[in-house]
């Protein structure tokens, strides 16, 4: 599933996407991924239209790509007042093998722009950004959305929005299914990818809430309409995700880090290489365990899959059980007693985990001082 997809005249093989995240999947980023190997096609993090007409085309790096990246979409921040054909112009020379025009981003600082999110709701601004972009541009032009807004119009909305595309000449849409006031407050609508290819020709891109192969051999109906799959934070968190994609690999996490900040200590100056490795290192903590962790197991009873917490308490002596349960558009706790208490003092749980046999275990740290001197 998801083998290639071709897209206009850009063949993209595996049919796997890396989505455009802001500061994040600049050019350091994108080589470390494309030296794990396994992404089909890689977008820039979302670029301002009106900066790209004073950047160095050669040594910017946020338009400078490596060898490895097969194919590079990128993904431009504009509104109907921007000069397009001068932008368009400028990226031409560096022959990008796409370009993608964001609607989806709801942040106030683009909308205040008139971008993202906000062209998407001026129908008429829209109209003139595509048709100006698809003049000045020959090759791919995809476009990344939302469902709009929630409103008992939308479907409307939507459908009159996606009826521009097509007549404007885009080649393929990305959408991710929420709507635009929801952000990441609730699950990704993944049965609506069904009904929004059912209403046009263009290929659909899925994008919300993939976390890895899993995502799709979980839901393969909903995702049996799409092209082709893109995914986000996670890409960021993994930078191996797209090698992985069907099979395990092995990963030093230290290496992994520190050649991403090797990266960014070349391609930016100090004071935005801290910035960019910070906001990196957000996500790729993931991959060690800080804090509770959940019991994901089937060996305890029914009431603790997927729902209690084990909440590490070593100055208390003791591991507490935190059951996690929705909350209006959240979740909150409630007491569960304790998994494990000690009236020894020295008893001082760091961390749980579950281990391959179906328990819990424990990390005691076993010092009668546990603090931060």
């Amino acid at each position: 599933m998801f083998s290639a997809v071709t897209l206009r005249t850009v063949r993209f093989e595996p049919a796997l996407f890396c989505a455009p995240l802001s500061g994040l999947t600049h050019c350091s980023f994108r080589r470390l991924s494309a030296e794990f190997g396994g992404c089909g096609g890689y977008f820039t993090e979302m670029l301002a239209g009106r900066q790209i007409l004073s950047e160095d085309m050669k040594r910017s790096p946020y338009l400078r790509r490596s060898p490895l990246e097969k194919r590079v979409i990128y993904q431009l921040m504009v509104h109907e007042r921007d000069n397009l054909d001068g932008i368009v112009g400028r990226l031409s020379e560096i022959g990008p093998d796409g370009l993608d025009i964001n609607l989806a981003c709801h942040a106030p600082a683009i909308r205040y722009v008139h971008a993202g999110s906000r062209l998407f709701d001026n129908i008429d601004g829209l109209a003139h950004v595509l048709k100006t972009v698809r003049k000045r541009w020959p090759g791919l032009l995809t476009v990344k959305i939302r469902l709009g807004r929630e409103t008992s119009t939308h479907e409307e909305s939507f459908t009159e929005r996606i009826r521009l595309f097509e007549d404007c000449g885009v080649d393929a849409i990305t959408l991710h299914p929420r709507f635009l006031e929801e952000k990441h407050s609730r699950s990704a609508r993944h049965d609506r990818f069904a009904w929004a290819a059912a209403m046009t020709r263009l290929p659909i891109i899925a994008n919300g809430d993939i976390l890895g192969e899993h995502t799709i051999r979980g839901n393969v109906g909903a995702f049996a309409p799409v092209k082709g799959v893109m995914v986000g934070r996670m890409a960021i968190a993994r930078p191996w995700l797209f090698a992985a994609w069907d099979h395990p690999i092995a990963v030093d996490l230290r290496e992994t880090w520190l050649r991403m900040y090797e990266y960014v200590a070349v391609d930016f100056t100090a004071t935005e290489a801290l910035k960019r490795i910070k906001f990196f290192t957000r996500y790729f903590a993931r991959n060690y365990q800080f804090g509770h962790s959940f019991y994901t197991a089937r060996s305890f009873p029914r009431e603790y899959w997927n729902r209690i917490a084990f909440v590490k308490e070593p100055t208390a002596h003791l591991v507490h059980n935190a059951i996690i349960g929705k909350r209006g558009a959240g979740y909150a706790e409630s007491d569960g007693w304790n998994l494990i208490a000690s009236d020894d003092e020295w008893f001082a749980p760091i961390q749980t985990g579950v281990g391959p046999d179906g328990a819990v275990w424990v990390i005691d740290w076993y010092n009668y001082i546990v603090q931060h001197n």
